[in-house]
């Protein structure tokens, strides 16, 4: 069993086991393509390209056949499990069943290994169509192309220099690149359907940004316009959306060769998550361990990124 359990008796704890602070489940789930109850040892997901329809310049011409281009995207599926035990002779000394505690505690683990999924298909490579040609086995790489990517020191829109943390200006520029790439804000039911998954530190690298103006920012945004108050509020956990943007605070980001902390943009069609099997919880004795109780969590689960139009990579300093 965990040699952290004695922290729980109730020599040290009265009556009840604090979590150690960590991310609590998963937060990028529900912010994605979700495709459940798939099988198999790879799964496609299909996309359909646009088109343009054809002018009428003659009565009575024949009907024009537009071929509507397809290809696939291949997800993986990868697996990861958890467990631990629970004495017997440790239970007893305990106020309260650890049981429950330990159970929630593997699930919010569990929660994180879906993000850390989710986060690196967004910036590493796809696997798809070479060709665009449907049914091939979509074995390409596709690296996210940097077209889709906002530098450390992108200041287009602002008056500074060198490397940055998040700014309003490059901010700015995932917005307007997911814009030229058609991804519309609200699905047809009101839903939000961009997103950022971003950390504290750059949340408050974006309110600095803001606090010092044009010195910094983008010139004309002053600390008490209701910009700088949503971002202050934004950092203060008050609301969760500025700039048409659904923001998720995770700790979970990766980073670049550079060290660069990657807080990452993206459009809800932008990015797949198939399950294939959820998060299975059993709790029972284990005969061969003096029948103490086993907690024991496990899931199947795959992710790929689906349009890199609909992902953009905005590389921050980390200071």
């Amino acid at each position: 069993m965990s040699t952290q359990v004695t922290t729980a008796f109730v020599k040290q704890y009265m009556a009840n086991v604090d979590f150690l602070v960590q991310q609590k489940g998963s937060r990028l789930r529900n912010a994605v393509t979700l495709k459940t109850g798939v099988r198999g040892e790879e799964v496609f997901m299909d996309r359909v390209g646009s088109t343009a329809p054809q002018k009428v310049t003659s009565r009575h011409a024949d009907t024009p056949l537009i071929s509507t281009p397809h290809d696939r995207r291949r997800i993986t599926p990868v697996s990861y499990n958890w467990g631990d035990l629970i004495d017997n002779v440790d239970r007893v000394k305990m106020i309260i069943d650890p049981t429950s505690p330990y159970a929630q505690n593997a699930a919010y683990a569990m929660g994180r290994a879906i993000d850390d999924e989710l986060l690196d298909a967004i910036s590493g490579n796809a696997f798809g169509d070479s060709s665009g040609t449907s049914g091939s086995d979509a074995s390409t790489a596709i690296a996210l192309p940097s077209g889709q990517k906002v530098a450390v020191d992108f200041h287009t829109y602002d008056t500074g220099s060198g490397d940055k943390g998040l700014t309003l200006g490059k901010l700015l520029k995932a917005r307007e690149i997911l814009g030229a790439g058609e991804a519309d804000d609200y699905g047809l039911d009101g839903s939000p359907n961009l997103f950022c998954a971003i950390n504290a530190k750059q949340i408050s690298n974006m309110l600095a940004d803001f606090s010092m103006g044009g010195a910094s920012g983008v010139q004309g945004i002053s600390a008490a316009s209701a910009d700088y108050n949503s971002v202050r509020s934004l950092v203060a956990g008050e609301i969760d959306t500025f700039m048409g943007f659904k923001f998720i605070r995770t700790e979970l980001l990766n980073t670049d060769s550079s060290s660069d902390q990657l807080v990452v943009c993206w459009h809800r069609s932008g990015v797949g998550l198939a399950i294939f099997d959820d998060i299975r919880a059993r709790i029972s004795e284990r005969p061969d361990k003096r029948y103490s109780t086993q907690v024991y969590y496990e899931m199947t689960i795959g992710a790929a990124r689906l349009e890199e139009e609909r992902v953009v990579e905005i590389a921050c300093d980390p200071t």
